[in-house]
């Protein structure tokens, strides 16, 4: 009998064992390179073609475009009327309340004059950017210089500018007119709180004066938000028109050049860059700085008409794009070679075709500020060459 119960216990152990030597090996992960569980196969999504993609020629959009203007309507709700009461106080409330009625009708003048002047706008940008369109789509293609066509188109494209130029100085009235309204807006409130504390008052000359005071602030509250957003826009009219102003110049030289350059250089991060040294006055020597650099172009004027304004542009456009606080040092390098008489005059025809070389980067945008001029003499220059340096 205890045999018998010995062998029993023996199975029941070698029985737990075995099973939790498989509760172990379902839990712990199978360590072959096959995956235990193989994931299903991705599916295959088709995604449609664009408009653009299923466009045979390519597409070619405006440089920039118009900044957002305001889409508020500022119209004031009309003024809740009152019941005479025959005190001193009421006849104070009524006054007040046609003051407030007056100045909403400013205000709903004001509005009116915003709107106008803000479809004049649109209007004038949407003109603006079609003349520009119309260049830049030319020029891409590739045309003559000078061509007539695009000088026209140029025309009246700037013309499109001074419009939208008048525009901003219909918002400045605009905006002294809304300021002059706040001011009394600001001085109705105070009159009407001060009523408060008149004698002679019954308790619906308070009523209707705590109805008046709540209107009064809405309206001035409606004002203030008038005058923010007519100053916004404002602003930012005023830096796009500057803006287009520097890509008109250098627009200018592209149709000269018959070659689509870009945008001003003037547009890529000035406004936060820091002031550099003032540009110096050109000098006979070589201590520019430039001994030992590695220029950033070398122009040669080996012949009478050397195209190099692209070329000028791309390098240009890079290296701000790498640091945009660069500025830029332009070398007249001239060839020692020959007479006394002949170095003089190769130095001075190197003087002049800086002088060409900053005219240049000016209309394209560059600031005047961020060059410096310096002059001097090689004997390893075989012609007169102008050297730009990164500084």
């Amino acid at each position: 009998m205890a045999r018998t119960l010995k062998t029993a216990a023996a199975l029941c152990t070698a029985a737990t064992l075995s099973a939790c030597s498989f509760s172990m090996d379902s839990l712990w992960p199978s360590l072959t390179g096959d995956d235990p569980a193989p994931k299903p196969a991705p599916q295959k999504v088709e995604i449609p073609a664009s408009q653009g993609e299923r466009m045979n020629q390519p597409t070619i959009g405006p440089v920039g475009a118009p900044p957002a203007l305001g889409n508020t309507n500022f119209v004031p709700p009309s003024v809740t009327p009152g019941q005479q009461t025959g005190t001193f106080v009421g006849q104070k409330v009524s006054t007040l309340r046609g003051e407030l009625q007056r100045m909403r009708g400013e205000i709903r003048q004001h509005n009116a004059g915003l709107q106008t002047i803000r479809g004049q706008t649109a209007q004038h940008s949407q003109a603006y950017h079609t003349s520009i369109a119309a260049i830049n789509s030319r020029l891409q293609v590739g045309t003559t210089p000078g061509n007539p066509f695009l000088v026209q188109n140029w025309n009246a494209a700037q013309q499109g500018l001074v419009r939208i130029d008048s525009d901003i100085s219909q918002m400045n009235t605009l905006a002294n007119a809304v300021a002059g309204t706040s001011t009394m807006s600001a001085y109705l409130l105070e009159t009407t709180r001060a009523a408060y504390g008149l004698s002679g008052a019954i308790e619906e000359d308070h009523r209707q004066l705590a109805i008046l005071e709540d209107e009064v602030n809405r309206t001035v509250v409606l004002i203030d938000r008038l005058l923010n957003e007519l100053s916004e826009d404002i602003n930012r009219q005023t830096s796009y028109v500057a803006t287009e102003r520097s890509n008109l110049t250098t627009l200018s030289l592209a149709i000269k050049n018959g070659e689509l350059l870009g945008g001003s250089l003037a547009n890529r991060a000035y406004a936060t860059a820091a002031p550099l040294t003032t540009a110096a006055p050109m000098r006979s020597s070589s201590a520019a700085g430039s001994a030992g650099r590695r220029p950033l172009m070398v122009i040669r004027f080996a012949g009478p008409n050397v195209e190099y304004e692209q070329s000028l542009y791309n390098a240009v456009s890079q290296a701000l794009a790498r640091r945009p606080q660069a500025g830029f040092d332009l070398v007249a390098v001239a060839s020692r070679r020959g007479t006394p008489a002949q170095v003089t005059l190769n130095s001075n025809k190197a003087k002049k075709n800086a002088e060409s070389v900053l005219r240049s980067l000016a209309n394209m945008g560059l600031p005047l500020d961020r060059i410096r001029l310096s002059a001097t003499q090689q004997d390893t220059a075989e012609s007169n060459e102008v050297h730009l340096f990164v500084r």
